[in-house]
């Protein structure tokens, strides 16, 4: 692969980071908030949840960043992106117009992310990773 694709993917890993580690980090930081959010929905332990989803989605955007378990991480945040589109975003027939719009483009965003996800996990790092320099990353695929 050449240095310009292996760039690409290098500022592709950072774009696709930037929303989970922010997400992340306002989570943590505020946990009353998103443990109602959480409740929102109708699932138990919300404060558990919350801080449980915070350092996920922290630990991944970080993982995802520095190219680390790229492969793993990728599939994780399909999943999530998946997950939280369906159990969050798609029920959006609250009545309020302005609300409705909001969750269809959310849940648009977050299908867009899953396939995002599913190929870096599915194509790898780049060679500007750790996953390449630990040799977890064939750095010859063409």
């Amino acid at each position: 692969m050449s240095n310009t694709n292996n760039a690409i993917i290098l500022v592709a890993r950072i774009l696709l980071s930037f929303m989970f580690i922010l997400a992340g980090f306002g989570k943590l930081t505020d946990v009353a908030g998103t443990a109602g959010m959480i409740a929102g929905a109708g699932l138990p332990a919300a404060t558990a949840l919350a801080y449980l989803a915070g350092a996920f989605e922290l630990v991944t955007g970080l993982a995802v960043l520095v190219g680390f378990q790229t492969k793993i991480v990728g599939w994780l945040l399909a999943v999530f992106c998946v997950f939280t589109a369906v159990l969050f975003h798609l029920p959006y027939a609250s009545g309020a117009e302005l609300v409705n719009i909001l969750n269809q483009i959310m849940v648009m965003k977050n299908v867009t992310l899953a396939g995002a996800y599913i190929l870096l996990a599915t194509y790898g790092p780049g060679v500007y990773s750790l996953d390449a320099r630990r040799g977890a990353y064939a750095t010859t695929q063409a």
